[in-house]
């Protein structure tokens, strides 16, 4: 069986700085028949469980610790018997969230998280918040990219724990490097290609 990937999306809020917003978050799955992993737990723990489907779940990464990307991570890891995985560095954000419990593992730069015969590379892409990753399939041609990178730009960098520059340069040192074929799988929205944002690049950093 050869690995794939699956995606739903879910609805709820995020908040952060005393506002609240309605967001849709999409989910993705990636495996085989018989294991995955999952890339996120935003709203709906049933939701995400349907898209399993009963596989074995090797992990939950978390692309970031904003509360609309983990806001069910604790339940849905007790519910598949799965670890969540997030980068220390948003350990700060995750607490907001779950400050009694904290994720089973971490993730690192270039840390392979395997599953179904493929690995997936973690990237960390600071800018968005501090300790984002995106998670890159080169065999699937596929990245994910939580809220680094979307179709039309780069991910917002007006609130807490974000920066601009930063944001622009893991994109450029981490993203734009990829393959131009490479397809770009976001937390929200619809998906891309490198080779669709990379010629923006420019547009993306002039004043505004």
């Amino acid at each position: 069986m050869s690995a794939r990937i699956d995606h739903t999306t879910t609805s709820g809020t995020f908040s952060l700085d005393g506002q609240t917003f309605e967001v849709d978050n999409n989910v993705w799955v990636v495996g085989d028949d018989r294991e995955c992993v999952v890339i996120d737990a935003p709203h709906d723990v049933d939701a995400i469980r349907k898209l399993v489907a009963g596989r074995r779940v090797r992990a939950i990464v978390a692309t970031h610790a904003h509360d609309d990307h983990v806001r069910v991570a604790p339940e849905l890891a007790e519910a598949l018997d799965a670890p969540v995985l997030l980068h220390p560095d948003d350990l700060v954000l995750w607490r907001m969230t779950h400050p009694g419990h904290n994720p089973q593992g971490t993730l690192t730069d270039g840390q392979e998280v395997p599953v179904a015969g493929i690995a997936l590379r973690v990237l960390h892409t600071p800018g968005h918040a501090p300790g984002a990753v995106c998670l890159y399939a080169p065999q699937l041609g596929a990245v994910f990219t939580g809220d680094t990178l979307f179709a039309g730009g780069p991910g917002a960098t007006g609130r807490s724990y974000s920066d601009f520059t930063v944001i622009i340069s893991s994109i450029s040192a981490r993203l734009l490097t990829l393959p131009e074929e490479t397809g770009v799988h976001p937390g929200h929205g619809d998906s891309t290609t490198i080779g669709t944002e990379k010629p923006h690049l420019d547009e993306w950093v002039k004043p505004r």
